[in-house]
């Protein structure tokens, strides 16, 4: 197996300004500086003629181009726009009445920006190391699933359950068909050149390169998120109903007194391990630490291990309104209905004075319960009654963890490291039974 190219999009609108940097070829032109497409009679123009496809190949060593308003944390607290540079081809393909900017580049090339936008580049080698292979292994794992589903096209697979009463939803790399992945936090968050990587990154993915986590004869499909919250999740409580072995939900801490993890799917303890904080290497205050992962956006973001939100009946029944598009009434109840193995919430009824619908799974919660993202669905409700009315004048969430939970606790694993944990130490903490395997 060799080392392959990836297709990364990165932009998705009617009209895209960017600049070569260096010399490129396209359509059989020798171009520089600054360009400007638009979608138009449904292709691209450029130049003062349509095309239904352009590809600008780098003619010189260290070719770069910078793409202008590109949206990062789509949908999050922190969503922005940023002028990005990136190396490598720039391929243009019309989709769906926009046009689609996507960055073509050697895989391991790729991994030095993820792993540099995804943390600070300070974290110590051997967290860095985890990630390139938790990254790596991943990528590997969605491209697989890509061809698998494309052979599969006509096969029914869907990503919904939807009922009058239920809506079930998950969301996960199959809503890309024109590349492999994206930029943002949907897939791995890939900046380009933009974050200047350091030496120790580079070291991090030379030193990995080809590592992927394998099961028998599969590449892991290595998910990572932020914080665990103290317990990892299991697959099937985030997206479609399959189970891994290698993702069986586990207590984030390694100790003389291993205790068990608690039933979390039971509502009781569910609730005792929220509104408790034990023991867990992502339990960590250590500002030198969490400034390793999280960006200067993400450090917006405080009080992710333990976090409480409260939302007045008004502003939450506006707010479920207008993320479900249905009108709920006033909400008299917020009621779990399934949690997961780490006590996050994977069916939710939502109860109001005039419909009623149970919503699932976590990341569909999330986004229905804030004008962003929650944190986590792993959280228990709290509500304020007044005197003279069965209704609800307030709810309060107390939650646990940011993200979805699954797989390598971001978090957790800086910890790890800094604790003198080895590479392999860290990747089969999180990845049960999993082996480390060079694929090239």
């Amino acid at each position: 197996m060799n080392a392959p190219d990836i297709n990364v999009g990165i932009v998705n609108a009617q009209e895209i300004n960017f600049a070569l940097n260096k010399n490129y070829s396209a359509k059989g032109n020798t171009v520089v500086g600054e360009q400007n497409v638009r979608f138009e009679d449904g292709g691209i123009r450029w130049r003062d003629k349509l095309y239904q496809e352009l590809t600008f190949c780098p003619l010189e060593e260290e070719a770069s181009f910078s793409l202008y308003n590109v949206t990062i944390g789509i949908n999050f607290h922190w969503e922005r726009q940023e002028t990005q540079i990136f190396q490598g081809t720039l391929k243009l393909v019309v989709e769906e009445g926009k046009i689609t900017a996507i960055n073509i580049l050697p895989v391991e090339d790729y991994l030095i920006s993820v792993i540099s936008s995804e943390m600070k580049a300070t974290s110590s080698l051997e967290f860095l190391k985890a990630h390139a292979v938790v990254s790596r292994s991943w990528l590997y794992a969605q491209i697989e699933k890509h061809k698998e589903l494309s052979r599969k096209e006509h096969s029914g697979f869907f990503s919904f359950q939807k009922s009058d009463t239920e809506l079930i939803r998950w969301y996960d790399r199959e809503d890309h068909t024109i590349f492999d992945v994206c930029a943002d936090d949907h897939c791995q968050r890939y900046q380009g050149i933009t974050k200047a990587s350091n030496q120790t990154v580079v070291q991090a993915v030379i030193e990995t390169c080809g590592q992927v986590l394998m099961m028998e004869e599969s590449i892991c499909d290595a998910r990572f998120s932020k914080c665990c919250g103290g317990a990892t999740e299991e697959f099937e409580y985030c997206w479609e109903d399959k189970h891994y072995d290698y993702l069986e939900s586990r207590r984030d801490f390694i100790g003389k007194q291993n205790l068990p993890l608690p039933d979390l799917t039971q509502e009781k303890e569910a609730e005792q391990w929220i509104r408790s904080t034990p023991e867990a290497f992502c339990n960590t205050r250590n500002k030198k630490t969490i400034a390793q992962i999280l960006n200067n956006y993400d450090r917006e973001t405080t009080n992710f291990y333990r976090w409480r939100i409260e939302y007045k009946q008004e502003e939450l029944a506006e707010l479920i309104r207008e993320r479900t598009k249905t009108n709920f009434g006033r909400i008299k109840d917020l009621v779990p209905l399934q949690r997961g193995k780490s006590g996050r919430i994977t069916r939710l009824q939502i109860v109001g004075t005039q419909h009623t619908l149970c919503i699932g799974k976590e990341l569909e919660i999330r986004r229905t319960l804030s004008p962003t993202h929650l944190f986590s669905s792993a959280f228990i409700v709290e509500k304020e009654m007044s005197n003279d009315s069965e209704i609800p004048q307030t709810f309060t969430l107390i939650g646990a963890g940011w993200g979805h939970g699954v797989g390598l606790c971001q978090i957790g694993a800086a910890v790890m490291g800094e604790k003198g944990y080895r590479y392999d130490e860290i990747l089969l903490h999180y990845f049960k039974g999993a082996e480390i395997r060079k694929q090239y």
